[in-house]
């Protein structure tokens, strides 16, 4: 177990007391051309909390969305998908092997499958395969323990929530700061869901009418790294629309793939792509090497032209995923041998906010945030 640092230990403590205390947009472009675009201060960016807190909580958990708010993220992210009864609840993936005890319960032991999930087989367990009752039988769990071993302290302390909980959950934290808490939900794996007849946009939509959220004025952007779901989205309510555009090059998303299409993520972050996701989307998201080049040996090279690409067209900017530990981070801002050690992450934030971003995805909001501040 690794010795905890005066400076870690600080943190830690004020950690404890922040989970312990208590608990806008545009319309988007029909013709991105002849868009207003406004692209927020480049020295504040929006901080979006992943998965809440996940650097110090297990990811989608209610302390660790709840920390996330405290440190200050502007909005917090759930990841969606759906239960056997049509639920939507919060989990990175709809596969649970790797973020909860699952496989401690003996009478769920045969639920243990193999599927094909946009055109990855995975095997383990699936929500799909759970009533509701049943998941919250289970209790979440860290799914990167060998970095975040620190966080498995917390393992078997916290319910699987769904949306509507979420939601509530916003609420009361938007009370209790005094500013309102955005929301900043994906819908996992729509196409598959909507294969399975699960679809997850038509429970989403009503829980937004049903909670009056179908508007610009709610702070809730809704998220997708799919095409069509964004697209039927864009039809019936008008929320901001992030348009996610995954990791390497050549992946194509999942709705694309299950039609037999060629549009690949790479494509979709070019020019012309970007000018397309800018006829049903406000916002478009790319992994931080694709925003700032990797030098052959890992070190941080230059930015690319993607940012001032979605200004172009009238979208804004958003980077993922920026998290501490030196794992994570171009080997010229990692301190020491550990991966599990942070390193100069702070120096990271400073040169991605350099590039005029609109937003990041982070695990730390507190170390986005006195970046920020540092500018």
């Amino acid at each position: 177990m690794p010795i905890l640092t005066p400076a870690r230990s600080v943190a830690a403590a004020l950690l404890v007391l922040l989970t312990t205390t208590a608990f806008a947009a545009s319309s988007r472009q029909v013709d991105a051309a002849a868009s207003s675009h406004q692209v927020v201060d480049s020295s504040k960016p929006t901080i979006y909390g992943h998965r809440g807190a996940s650097g110090y909580r297990p990811e989608h958990t209610l302390d660790s969305y709840v920390l996330a708010a405290r440190m200050g993220a502007d909005y917090i992210e759930p990841d969606l998908v759906s239960t056997k009864d049509h639920v939507l609840v919060a989990r990175h993936e709809n596969e649970i092997g790797a973020t909860t005890d699952v496989e401690d319960h003996p009478e769920f032991a045969d639920r243990k499958t193999t599927k094909v999930i946009d055109g990855v087989t995975i095997s383990g367990w699936f929500t799909e395969d759970f009533t509701l009752a049943e998941l919250k039988t289970l209790r979440a769990e860290e799914r990167l323990p060998e970095v975040r071993q620190h966080n498995t302290l917390y393992n078997g302390r916290y319910k699987i929530l769904t949306f509507q909980e979420i939601i509530d959950l916003r609420d009361r934290l938007s009370r209790e700061l005094h500013r309102k808490v955005g929301l900043l939900p994906e819908l996992k794996h729509s196409t598959y869901f909507r294969s399975i007849g699960l679809p997850l946009e038509k429970p989403f939509v009503a829980t937004l009418r049903h909670e009056h959220l179908d508007n610009v004025g709610a702070k809730l952007t809704v998220q997708s790294p799919e095409i069509s779901c964004l697209k039927e989205l864009n039809k019936v309510i008008p929320n901001p629309l992030l348009q996610g555009t995954g990791g390497s090059p050549e992946t194509k998303p999942g709705d694309v793939l299950a039609a037999g299409g060629t549009t690949t993520f790479g494509q979709m972050r070019t020019p012309a792509g970007l000018k397309e996701i800018a006829a049903y989307a406000d916002i478009v998201a790319a992994s931080k090497d694709y925003v700032i080049s990797r030098n052959p040996d890992g070190t941080l090279g230059k930015p690319t032209s993607f940012v001032n690409d979605a200004h172009a067209v009238g979208l804004k900017a958003a980077v993922y995923t920026f998290r501490n530990e030196n794992t994570f981070l171009p080997t010229d801002l990692r301190v020491g041998d550990d991966p599990s050690d942070y390193g100069n992450a702070l120096e990271e934030y400073r040169r991605f906010y350099a590039t005029g971003l609109d937003a990041v995805f982070s695990d730390n909001t507190d170390t986005a945030k006195a970046a920020q501040a540092d500018k």
